[in-house]
């Protein structure tokens, strides 16, 4: 390549860059989800409209793989281990169990629908049965739902990745091999098992290396940290195990080990993230051809409805049964079944294995992820409402780049003081809150000021607290019971649990 060619790819590059930055920003005010406005760059610089040639599937599918595993390291990072600890057992079952019985029921409604054969029928069930880590973090992470529901959907999404992979892996080769049952078995239980060591031991390994290893420059501890969770998924790659879910789980120990730098290591990887999604989201874009797409449009939209309405609903209420989830919960998680890139992703794997109908596939599942993620996306705060999931007075983090904060090892949330909560008419220093966490500014009617430590809560008001990780369950935990049972909450023996079991909290 001549220096001046390195320019013009640094440029085109650069611009698309900015393009889908300001897509993204446009996507979030409309309420629209980003992923859909950067596919459609990736679709306006295709060969059908500005004229950019991009075909190559296998070069697709690895940088795909590769963005993937750099979007769960920034989603493993940020995951509250508090929020999940709980929920591994379910998480797992509906990870494993759910994508099996999601393909099953997936692929016999398009064999009997459709007319697919079976092998093509169970490909698009595998394909399509994975929810999406980076659309399932991007839109619950805003939503003030319960933990356990919002941990439950982000573990799903974490962990479904590495045996849906394996399953289209299988499926793929199945035209020309016939792997027994057991061989196939061995191989996803390895593949998971080992993955998941890998993981764990690298993460923490690296928080041990991070917390004694005084680096010289403070911009290298976010590096060093995504370098772990990045060396954790090629490692286990190179193994033959699950990249997926090492990557996932190394940089979930990093992300809840109490390292220096927190808050710039969170903002590093979020960046990082994002910049996985675009070019993700761009290339997937630049792989399929609009002209081909009507054809896909009948398919998608059948199948799409069935894996919506029947497969999802059908894997939650199965693998939920023994946890006895209320039906409201069960609903809303089936309908949170998210699809983004990892299905468009997965769609390239039999194309690259020559499995014949693959490109009729990859058309169906480019069409089914645009409109159900259009469907889906922006109706989950109505459905949270309508289904009462809602709760206006939930903790919710603020990401901020101020030193102080980042010294200290300290999280600023915001909490609201929503109607009949046992906050309203509390004083401040009836919180009794854990030092040393303190309320530092209270917004109410569009006014802040900083409270006095007589200064009463109304309804309305929006709490800045700081808090340290040491004490911040515990600083949720009073709020949460003040607000359900007031300021004598402790002796009317509320704690604060996040999940009461007889009554609904109120703050």
């Amino acid at each position: 390549m001549r220096l001046e060619d390195l320019y013009l790819v640094l440029l085109v590059g650069g611009a698309v860059l900015l393009v889908s930055i300001a897509a993204a920003r446009a996507a979030h005010r409309i309420g629209l989800p980003s992923l859909l406005l950067f596919l459609a760059v990736g679709v306006v610089l295709g060969e059908d409209v500005i004229g950019l040639q991009f075909d190559d599937a296998r070069m697709a599918q690895a940088l795909g793989t590769a963005a993937l595993g750099v979007i769960l390291v920034e989603g493993g990072l940020s995951t509250q281990w508090s929020d999940v600890r709980r929920l591994l057992l379910p998480a797992g079952i509906l990870a494993t169990a759910g994508v099996g019985i999601s393909v099953t029921v997936t692929a016999a409604g398009a064999h009997w629908l459709l007319g697919m054969d079976w092998n093509l029928a169970l490909l698009l069930g595998a394909i399509v049965s994975s929810t999406d880590a980076a659309a399932v973090f991007a839109v619950l992470r805003s939503l003030p739902l319960p933990q356990k529901v919002t941990g439950l959907l982000e573990a799903e999404s974490g962990f479904n990745d590495a045996p849906t992979i394996i399953l289209v892996l299988v499926f793929s080769t199945a035209a020309t091999e016939s792997p027994a049952p057991l061989d196939i078995a061995g191989n996803l239980v390895y593949q998971l098992a080992a993955g998941g060591a890998l993981g764990l031991v690298i993460g923490r390994l690296g928080a041990v290396a991070l917390r004694h290893i005084a680096l010289p420059a403070t911009g290298l501890y976010p590096l060093a940290t995504v370098g772990f969770g990045i060396v954790a998924f090629a490692a286990a790659g190179a193994a033959g195990a699950s990249g997926i879910i090492a990557a996932y789980l190394a940089s979930m120990v990093l992300g809840n080990s109490k390292l220096p730098h927190r808050a710039a290591t969170r903002s590093f990887a979020e960046g990082a993230g994002w910049l996985a999604q675009i070019g993700l989201f761009v290339m997937l874009g630049l792989l399929v051809t609009p002209g081909e797409l009507p054809s896909a449009v009948v398919p998608a939209l059948v199948i799409g409805m069935f894996l919506l309405l029947v497969a999802r609903p059908v894997s939650v209420a199965l693998c939920l049964l023994p946890f006895r989830v209320p039906r409201r919960e069960q609903a809303f998680i089936s309908w949170a079944g998210l699809r983004g890139a990892v299905p468009i992703v997965l769609a390239t794997f039999p194309v690259v294995s020559g499995v014949a109908g693959a490109d009729g596939l990859l058309n169906i599942v480019f069409v089914l992820v645009v409109v159900f993620t259009l469907l889906q996306g922006p109706t989950l705060p109505a459905a949270a409402r309508r289904l009462g999931l809602t709760r206006p007075g939930a903790m919710r983090d603020v990401q901020v780049e101020t030193a102080p904060l980042d010294v200290l090892d300290a999280d600023l949330l915001t909490v609201t003081v929503p109607a009949e909560s046992g906050l309203s008419g509390v004083a401040v220093f009836e919180l009794r809150l854990p030092p040393p966490t303190a309320v530092t500014l209270v917004v109410r009617e569009g006014a802040a000021m900083v409270p006095a430590r007589d200064t009463v809560l109304r309804e309305g008001d929006e709490l800045l607290l700081i808090t340290t990780p040491a004490v911040r369950e515990a600083a949720e935990r009073r709020i949460r019971a003040i607000g359900r049972r007031g300021r004598l909450a402790h002796w009317l023996g509320e704690h604060g649990d996040p999940e009461p079991a007889d009554h609904p909290a109120a703050g």
